[in-house]
């Protein structure tokens, strides 16, 4: 069984200024990103795969990362997607029958610069305070004042459309798998990959669901084109201000009456389709241990995160209020119980008040748990097997 050794000295440096030194571990080298922190006391592989970190240094607050190392089955994704790693104590071995190499090895292999032995508290509660910030690790500069300048010229978060950069090169299908319902598919939905996690396909193809993957730039003729019943967004890295085909994409779907169901980012750019603003959150919601109620039921749920945005409700008007569209009445169906920040959007007819279509900001695919929230896949499938009135193209 391979091991971890001890890494040569690492230089980590806050755009701010503040400055961290520890012990290199995965790739040796440089990089940058935005300085975000996660919660999570599992899943680390999941998290390290998951594209909608795609140009984020992650700071992990639990205190001993590795201990599991890495194994073939449980990537989110093609790759390991974060820009930087940070950890306090790195597990020297690693101690689980699913493990087939460090988590040390991996990071290395994929090129990706990790730091360990820092005060990983000290610098989540710097970000607490002082809000997500670009960041720097090194392990060929030994200078802060010059490794704070490059990190200073680095692109921020804010302004990027990173979507492209992280989605499917071509499309593929997810077939249906049988169940209560037979061995046949049930529904057809066409899935933007936005960057895409493994398990959301997957979540849809037990319960029936035939879902075929389109690339971030596809178009309503592509979606059209596989006849579904269903468009569903992913979740993905970068600004929703700044990706705007997306929007018109949705917009189209909608105005043929299109029913959707949008996660993490797809809930923010439906937010955006609604006409909704969208806002950079202080230091983001990054975890498994997030609180959000269901306000169409009254009930709670723990669940995943990993957004840096959030859809704005309008000035002036209570979470309570909808708030009309032009493909119906808006609503708040989650709030996260921290901060009340808007977890949740739903479309009915002002009418009828029937339900066309929602998301949420969260994973409820969730492949490390809590699975709380997997009922939203019911909710999707339930509400497709409804009748639906289109419009012609």
């Amino acid at each position: 069984m391979t091991t971890t050794t001890t890494g040569a000295p690492a230089l980590l440096v806050l755009e701010d200024g503040r400055t961290f030194r520890g012990e290199s571990f995965g790739a040796p080298g440089e990089t940058f990103g935005e300085a975000v922190f996660s919660t999570g006391m599992t899943g680390y592989q999941e998290t390290l795969t998951d594209p909608s970190y795609h140009r984020q240094v992650v700071v992990m607050t639990a205190p001993h990362v590795g201990n599991t190392g890495m194994n073939d089955e449980d990537p989110e994704s093609r790759r390991v997607w974060v820009a930087g790693y940070v950890v306090r104590d790195l597990a020297r071995v690693p101690s689980s029958w699913r493990s087939v190499r460090t988590l040390d090895d991996d990071l290395r292999e994929q090129g990706v610069v990790g730091i360990s032995g820092v005060d990983t508290r000290a610098r989540t509660r710097h970000l607490r305070e002082r809000g997500a910030m670009r960041v720097g690790i090194s392990t060929t500069e030994t200078d802060p004042e010059a490794l704070l300048a490059r990190v200073r010229d680095s692109a921020e978060m804010a302004g990027s459309e990173l979507s492209t950069a992280v989605t499917t090169p071509e499309a593929y299908v997810v077939p249906a798998q049988p169940g209560e319902w037979g061995s046949g598919k049930r529904l057809t939905v066409a899935a933007v990959d936005l960057g895409i996690k493994t398990m959301t396909p997957v979540r849809l193809a037990e319960r029936g669901v035939e879902v075929h993957v389109l690339p971030a730039d596809s178009t309503i003729d592509d979606v059209l084109a596989v006849s579904p019943d269903g468009l569903f967004f992913s979740n993905g890295p970068g600004d929703p201000a700044a990706t705007t085909a997306q929007v018109a994409l949705l917009q189209e779907a909608l105005e043929r009456g299109v029913p959707y169901f949008g996660i993490c980012f797809g809930n923010q750019l439906f937010g955006r389709a609604l006409g909704l603003g969208t806002y950079k959150l202080r230091y983001g919601h990054r975890g498994i241990n997030q609180p959000v109620m269901d306000r169409t039921t009254g009930k709670v749920e723990v669940t995943a995160h990993n957004h840096g945005f959030a859809v704005a409700w309008p000035d002036g008007v209570d979470l309570d209020e909808p708030v009309s569209t032009p493909y119906g009445e808006a609503r708040v169906s989650h709030v996260c119980l921290n901060d009340d920040v808007v977890e949740g959007i739903e479309l009915r007819d002002p009418e009828t008040g029937a339900l066309r279509s929602f998301s949420v900001q969260y994973h409820p695919e969730a492949a490390a748990g809590p699975h709380d929230a997997a009922y939203l896949f019911d909710r999707f499938v339930e509400l497709l097997s409804a009748p639906v009135e289109t419009k012609e193209t």
